[in-house]
C-alpha cells in the first residue's frame, strides 16, 4: 500500500477499454492542488479469448484497488459508438471497474468525458494532446502522460475529486460520501470560504485579490 498524505483525497480514475485500460492514481488535497501516486495501462492482446482478456483486465483495476487503497473510484461513463464491437469492449471493461469497486465497498462516479475535458482544460471539445499537456501542468510532471488512455484515466481521477467539492456536489448531501470524502469536501468548502473572505491587498497602489493556490505539485 502507497502512503497517503494526510489531509488528501485519493481517487482512482479508469479509462475503460478492451485493447487498453488505463489506470491512475492520484491525491487531490482541498486547495485543488494534485499529485500523481500511480498510473498504469492494462493491456490484452487482440487475438487472446474474450473471457481471458476480461479476466486479466478485472485482475488488473483489482490489484491497484488493492495497492494504492482509493476513498473513490471514477470511470468514463460510455455512450453508444458507430464501431458497435469497440463501445461492447469499453462497456464490458467498465463493468469490471464498476464490480471491483463495489465488492470493496467503495463509491464510484462516473463522468463523460466532456465532463472530463471541461474539468481539466476549460473546454469540453478538447482534444487528447490538450488533456495530456493539462494532465501534466496539473500535476506538475515534467512530460505528458502516455499512452492517452494513462493521461485519461488521471484526468478521470482529478475531475472526479473536484467535482465532489463543488456546490454541485455539496447541494446533493451527505448521505453518498464516505466519512474520508466528507472531512475532505468540508476540509475544501472551509478553504474556499477561507479565500472568499481574505481582504484584499494593496500591492504599489493597487488593488489586487489575494493570489490563487497553484494547481499541480
Amino acid at each position: 500500500m502507497t502512503a497517503r498524505s494526510g489531509a488528501a483525497l485519493r481517487v482512482l480514475g479508469v479509462d475503460p477499454g478492451l485493447t487498453r485500460c488505463g489506470v491512475g492514481v492520484v491525491e487531490v488535497t482541498p486547495d485543488r492542488r494534485a499529485r500523481l501516486v500511480h498510473v498504469t495501462v492494462v493491456r490484452t492482446p487482440a487475438d487472446m479469448a474474450l473471457e481471458l482478456r476480461l479476466l486479466a483486465i478485472a485482475e488488473g483495476i483489482a490489484e491497484q484497488i488493492d495497492a494504492h487503497r482509493p476513498d473513490a473510484v471514477a470511470v468514463e461513463r460510455v455512450f453508444a459508438q458507430a464501431n458497435v464491437r469497440t463501445v461492447m469492449g469499453t462497456a464490458q471493461a467498465s463493468g469490471l471497474a464498476l464490480h471491483a469497486a463495489a465488492a470493496r465497498g467503495l463509491p464510484v462516479g462516473l463522468h463523460t468525458p466532456s465532463e472530463v475535458k471541461a474539468a481539466i482544460t476549460g473546454y469540453g471539445n478538447a482534444d487528447k494532446r490538450q488533456v495530456q499537456a493539462m494532465v501534466a501542468r496539473v500535476l506538475g510532471l515534467a512530460e505528458a502522460p502516455k499512452p492517452a488512455d494513462a493521461a485519461d484515466a488521471l484526468a478521470l481521477a482529478v475531475c472526479h475529486a473536484w467535482r465532489l467539492g463543488s456546490p454541485d456536489a455539496v447541494s446533493s448531501g451527505p448521505s453518498t460520501l464516505t466519512p474520508a470524502q466528507r472531512a475532505w469536501r468540508d476540509a475544501q468548502a472551509g478553504a474556499a470560504g477561507r479565500s472568499a473572505a481574505s481582504p484584499l491587498v494593496r500591492s504599489g497602489g493597487a488593488r489586487t485579490s489575494p493570489a490563487r493556490p497553484r494547481l499541480g505539485a
